[in-house]
């Protein structure tokens, strides 16, 4: 086994309960995880036998582009997608994070984390 991580996709999105935030948008932090048997790639050196980061990236960016209420649902979505186009994949972790949400308060951000 081993893990696939991708650490802090920076990206620009419309979540959120308040019409304001579907409006004006907020800065996203999404952190990726997926366990998967490695021993094949390993092995052949050759990018069909993997899980192939950059899919997983494009996967996030497409999900993150859907407006949603909640983190959660946005999290789920990517777990979902993950799962369906990689059966090689054990399990999955997901966090998203808002950068400077409108909690009233000074808050740096607020983060769900999901795994699958």
């Amino acid at each position: 086994m081993g893990k696939i991580i991708l650490n802090e996709i920076r990206v620009y999105a419309f979540h959120g309960c308040m019409e304001e935030e579907k409006r004006i948008g907020s800065d996203y932090i999404v952190n990726l995880e997926v366990e998967t048997d490695m021993i094949n790639p390993a092995k052949t050196d050759d990018i069909v036998d993997a899980v192939d980061y950059v899919s997983l990236n494009k996967i996030v960016k497409e999900e993150m582009s859907v407006s949603s209420k909640l983190l959660e649902h946005v999290a789920k979505r990517i777990i979902d997608r993950v799962l369906k186009q990689f059966s090689e994949v054990e399990s999955i972790e997901v966090s998203v994070a808002k950068q400077n949400p409108p909690i009233g308060g000074d808050v740096g951000e607020v983060c769900v984390r999901l795994k699958g």
